[in-house]
């Protein structure tokens, strides 16, 4: 419950502004303050979800930690309020601090410590309580200004609040990350609240202060917000620090597209030692690369493959295994992104790996989302390959679903193969079984496999891993037909594989079976059933 008369002790001199002026310019700064305070919230979902992943569990994280802490934030407040312009203001500098500067340290925590939920948990509290902290101590400046009934002083701060998170909210997505990045957005955030905070007080209030305070609050908000900007100096040096920290000394090519940050590593001379990274997850190892690609393709090619669609996979390595069939008539690729098929293209180190895919006439490119594609799609395939991101991976979880896979199998020509990479069944059994059942439940006859030997310490793949015990020395897929589940094997006009053969076909076969976790329900739309295993 809000006070009618809230305690002010400073004194009350006389304001430099009419009334409902010096209401308005209180509004304003609510509005700012707001705007600010989303772009903070939405900054740490969006890390955590790219450094930690699982973007539901770390969005519900972030939320609510900060939900929690704001009502801590308002419950201290009060002890405020009888110096609220100078609390205000303390608040405000102390936010723009930690709000601004909360994507350099996430990063800097994952690049160097290689951990950074405990940071996000704490950037979470720490913002929440500021944030809580500012409506009462808003409240009580606007009564100072023009003592209107408390009912609609709270209306009107509601109404500027609801507006300027409305605000913050889509000029994240649509100005600060395309045009400034997170890095550099968030530090211009803490530079504009600390800005307008600032000059609330100093100017509004600013007969309420002593001489002495009116210096200090200067001298903070200018140490501050010169601070912030200055820093905004140093993150190009930041981001390649935090880089060769994370990937090594050779980062090649970093580039952050509408998708994904993208990075190539490697010396760009020599193909077989190229890393291609997404969004700070190995995808491509030049080391053993080819046993994935080949155990995911040339299964499916056995049968008719004149017409062959490849879902994701923009790097052309899927591609590459398709083309090398003399009777393949097309191969598209559906690619959601198209900076990495533009990498595939011209980068020499990745076009040399997939063998220059994009230079053969048979090959056309899609810049699409594979589940909207596949919607609009009216052609049958002999083949269709899913070469997507991990499962685990929230925003991969609808390609991964019962109804994507009837999507496939309206796709899919009457005596045609369908085969989807499903994780390590060795490091994420669940994983890899909810995808059988799922592709079973979208109405296919699925035949498992898995592929052992994989190098160790390097993922390519969805399921990539960088080093550590935890690295998978696996590789599930899960082949599938509309009427009965196929054999597994290479079809007679396979060229020479490296890795894969007849005889470890069979093999693969069988080790999937001995591990076979049984009644896994299917994962769909509303019941997404996948979830990192241990």
């Amino acid at each position: 419950m809000i006070d009618q008369q809230a305690p002010v002790r400073e004194s009350a001199a006389p304001l430099p502004v009419r009334p409902r002026t010096g209401r308005f310019l209180v509004l304003a700064c609510v509005f700012v303050c707001a705007a600010c305070g989303l772009v903070y919230e939405l900054e740490l979902v969006a890390l955590a979800s790219y450094l930690i992943g699982d973007s539901v569990t770390q969005a519900s994280v972030v939320l609510s930690v900060m939900v929690f802490a704001m009502g801590v934030g308002s419950l201290l407040a009060k002890r405020l309020r009888c110096h609220a312009a100078v609390g205000f203001v303390a608040i405000e500098m102390v936010l723009a601090l930690v709000g601004g500067s909360s994507a350099l340290v996430l990063y800097a925590s994952f690049a160097w410590l290689g951990e950074s939920r405990h940071a996000l948990v704490a950037f979470s509290l720490a913002i929440g309580v500021l944030i809580g902290a500012e409506i009462p101590l808003l409240m009580t400046l606007i009564q100072r200004v023009d003592r209107q009934d408390a009912g609609g002083t709270v209306a009107d701060l509601f109404a500027a609040d609801y507006v300027g998170a409305l605000v913050g909210g889509l000029a994240f997505p649509f100005l600060l990350l395309p045009v400034l990045g997170q890095l550099t957005g968030a530090l211009v955030t803490g530079a504009v609240n600390a800005a307008a905070g600032g000059a609330l007080v100093l100017w509004l209030f600013r007969r309420d202060l002593s001489a002495r305070a009116r210096v200090l609050l200067v001298l903070a908000c200018g140490l501050v917000i010169a601070l912030l900007t200055g820093s905004t100096l140093l993150v190009d040096d930041f981001e390649r620090a935090a880089r060769r920290a994370v990937y090594g000394k050779d980062v090649r090519v970093a580039v952050q597209s509408e998708v994904q940050e993208i990075v190539l590593t490697g010396s760009g001379r020599d193909s077989l030692d190229l890393d291609l990274y997404l969004d700070g997850r190995l995808r491509v190892s030049a080391r053993d690369e080819y046993r994935y690609h080949e155990a995911l393709v040339h299964p499916a090619m056995r049968g008719p493959h004149a017409r062959v669609l490849i879902l994701g996979g923009g790097d052309g390595l899927a591609a590459r295994e398709a083309l090398a069939y003399r009777d393949v008539r097309s191969v598209t690729v559906v690619e959601l992104d198209p900076t990495v098929v533009r990498l595939a293209r011209e980068d020499p180190a990745l076009s040399a790996l997939n063998r220059r895919a994009y230079r053969d006439p048979r090959l056309k490119p899609v810049g699409a989302d594979a589940f909207a594609w596949l919607r609009r799609a009216h052609g049958r395939y002999d083949v269709i390959v899913s070469d997507l991101p991990d499962p685990g991976i929230t925003a991969s979880t609808k390609l991964y679903s019962a109804e994507f896979y009837r999507l496939i199998g309206r796709a899919l020509a009457p005596d045609g193969r369908f085969v989807v990479h499903g994780g390590p069944p060795g490091l994420r059994p669940h994983t890899f079984w909810t995808v059988e059942a799922t592709v079973r439940a979208g109405g296919l006859a699925p035949r498992p496999y898995r592929v052992t030997g994989r190098a160790t310490g390097f993922g390519a793949g969805p399921d990539r891993v960088v080093g550590g015990s935890g690295a998978p020395q696996d590789w599930g897929f899960v082949l599938a037909a509309v009427r009965t589940a196929p054999e597994l094997g290479l079809d007679p006009a396979a060229p020479r594989l490296r890795s894969v053969g007849a005889r470890e076909l069979t093999a693969a076969g069988r080790a999937a079976e001995h591990v076979r976790l049984r009644d896994r329900r299917p994962s769909t739309l509303v019941h997404p059933r996948y979830r990192e295993d241990g």
